[in-house]
């Protein structure tokens, strides 16, 4: 592994572990055994660093929702598949999370990542959800409204369930994950037609 790659593992494990604000590059290139100028030869600043992994995290998620808009004839375990993998992705990046608010103050390239990706988003979503109403998965009457607003709803809960989970619940990964990916899941629930709601309940509801 090349040293940069290295300075981007070491200190994504860090900024999990210990928080955004508690990490800087000379802890950064303790952990690693480096000089600071050896790391400071690859990243001038902790923020360089974050803007990198912020920008991975945005790829992981790039690559979840192309592979699910490329799915024919989408499933309802599809939609589970893909909500239980975005917060596997969320939980492994999660200090962006319990450190959003700073991060984007302290960030502007971020931020306004983050304000475009809110837009293309809802195109992106808007598209899948209307993949999952072709293949008779989501009702074919849902008002407009609601599938509006349902991107919105997505990113309310899967940006803050780390920070609920820590405050709330405080259960590992493998439970938090499961358990959140449900309680998001439980959206769309309304949506399903008849058969795909009886279908839920079966498979989804006795597991929260």
């Amino acid at each position: 592994m090349k040293t940069k790659d290295k300075i981007l593992t070491k200190a994504l494990e860090l900024f999990n572990e210990k928080g955004y604000n508690n990490i800087t590059t000379r802890h950064i290139a303790t952990a690693l055994n480096i000089s600071a100028g050896n790391l400071h030869y690859h990243f001038r600043h902790s923020e360089d660093i974050i803007k990198i992994l912020f920008s991975e995290l945005i790829l992981k998620m790039d690559v979840l929702l192309a592979d699910l808009q490329k799915v024919d004839n989408k499933t309802l375990e599809d939609l589970y598949k893909f909500t239980f993998s975005t917060y596997e992705i969320f939980y492994s990046f999660r200090f962006i999370f319990m450190n959003f608010f700073d991060i984007l103050k302290n960030n502007p390239t971020i931020e306004s990542q983050y304000e475009s990706i809110n837009i293309s988003r809802k195109d992106e979503f808007r598209d899948i959800f209307e993949g999952f109403q072709k293949d008779n998965i989501f009702k074919n009457d849902i008002p407009d409204f609601i599938l509006g607003s349902l991107t919105t709803q997505i990113f309310i809960i899967a940006d803050n369930w780390l920070i609920h989970n820590s405050l709330s619940f405080k259960l590992n990964k493998d439970e938090a994950v499961k358990h959140y990916a449900l309680i998001q899941m439980n959206l769309f629930y309304p949506l399903l037609t008849e058969e795909q709601q009886k279908l839920y309940e079966l498979k989804y509801v006795s597991e929260i």
